[in-house]
C-alpha cells in the first residue's frame, strides 16, 4: 500500500474545511472506497459489477492503484474517491484500464509519463462541488509531485435514455475539444452517435465539464460499456495545457 503523503499545505486547507483529503494507507481504507463505489455504481446507477466481496466494487486493478479519499470530518465517512494508476503500476498489472475499452496505440509513446485515473465517485449527499474540487486538488498535487506529464481517464455518460444524451454530448463537445489526430484512440465497442444523436440540448456530466475546463482533450468517439451501461469518453490532459486558473487554485508550494 502506498505511503504517499499529500503536500501539507493542501492537507491543511482540507482539514480546515468540512472535509479531509488523504490517500488510503490500509486495506480497510481501500475497502471504504470500494463500498462507496458500489453504492454509487451498482445501487444508484445499476451497474452490473463482478464483485469478489459483496457490497464492494472491486477489480484486479485496485491492488495496483493509489486511492484518493475525501472524508467528512465530523462523521469520518468516505464521501468521495478517485483511484490513480501510475505508469509503473500499469506496467506491473499489464495495461491501463482504458485499454479494455479503447485501442490506445497512438498514446504508446506517452506511457512512461502517463497516469490513468478512474472510478471517480461522490456520495449523492455531497455533490455540491467541494468534494470534486478537493479530489482534483489531490490529483494535481500528485501529478506535480511525481513529475508526470499526462493524465488519461474514461469519463462516463449514463445511458438510461438509450444513449441519446451521450451522443448529443459527444456532438456538442467534440469540435472544440477534440485532441490532435496523433492522440486519437478508437473504441472497441463504438457508440453509434450518428443514429442516437437527436438534436436535443446535451446534459454534460460535471466530471466531463471539469476535465474540459482544465483544458483536457477528447481523444475520439465514445465506447459503450455494457457492464456499467455507460458511454465512455477517453480524455487526455497534458499537464502543460492545464488551465492556469487551475494551477493557481490547486497547486500549492511545498511547506518547509
Amino acid at each position: 500500500m502506498s505511503q504517499t503523503v499529500l503536500n501539507t499545505s493542501v492537507a491543511a486547507a482540507a482539514e480546515s474545511s468540512r472535509f479531509r483529503l488523504s490517500f488510503a494507507r490500509s486495506e480497510d481504507e481501500v475497502c471504504e472506497a470500494q463500498r462507496l463505489r458500489y453504492k454509487v455504481f451498482a445501487e444508484e446507477f445499476g451497474a452490473q459489477l463482478q464483485c469478489r466481496t459483496p457490497g464492494h466494487d472491486t477489480d484486479h486493478f485496485d491492488p495496483y492503484c493509489e486511492h484518493l479519499l475525501v472524508r467528512e470530518t465530523d462523521s469520518e465517512r468516505v464521501v468521495g474517491t478517485y483511484r490513480i494508476l501510475s505508469p509503473q503500476a500499469a506496467r506491473k498489472v499489464g495495461n491501463y484500464y482504458s485499454e479494455s475499452e479503447f485501442f490506445i496505440t497512438r498514446l504508446q509513446h506517452l506511457r512512461p509519463r502517463m497516469v490513468e485515473v478512474g472510478r471517480s465517485c461522490i456520495h449523492p449527499d455531497y455533490r455540491g462541488g467541494a468534494v470534486i474540487a478537493m479530489l482534483w486538488a489531490g490529483l494535481a498535487e500528485y501529478m506535480v509531485r511525481n513529475n508526470y506529464e499526462y493524465l488519461i481517464g474514461c469519463a462516463s455518460i449514463g445511458m438510461a435514455d438509450g444513449g441519446h444524451n451521450a451522443a448529443n454530448v459527444y456532438r456538442a463537445i467534440a469540435g472544440e475539444h477534440m485532441a490532435p489526430i496523433e492522440y486519437h484512440v478508437f473504441p472497441k465497442y463504438r457508440l453509434p452517435c450518428e443514429r442516437l444523436a437527436n438534436g436535443q440540448a446535451a446534459s454534460v456530466p460535471p466530471l466531463i465539464k471539469g476535465y474540459l475546463r482544465a483544458s483536457a482533450w477528447v481523444c475520439g468517439e465514445p465506447a459503450w460499456d455494457p457492464d456499467f451501461n455507460t458511454a465512455d469518453l477517453l480524455l487526455l490532459l497534458p499537464l502543460a495545457r492545464l488551465n492556469p486558473r487551475y494551477l493557481k487554485h490547486f497547486i500549492h508550494p511545498k511547506a518547509d
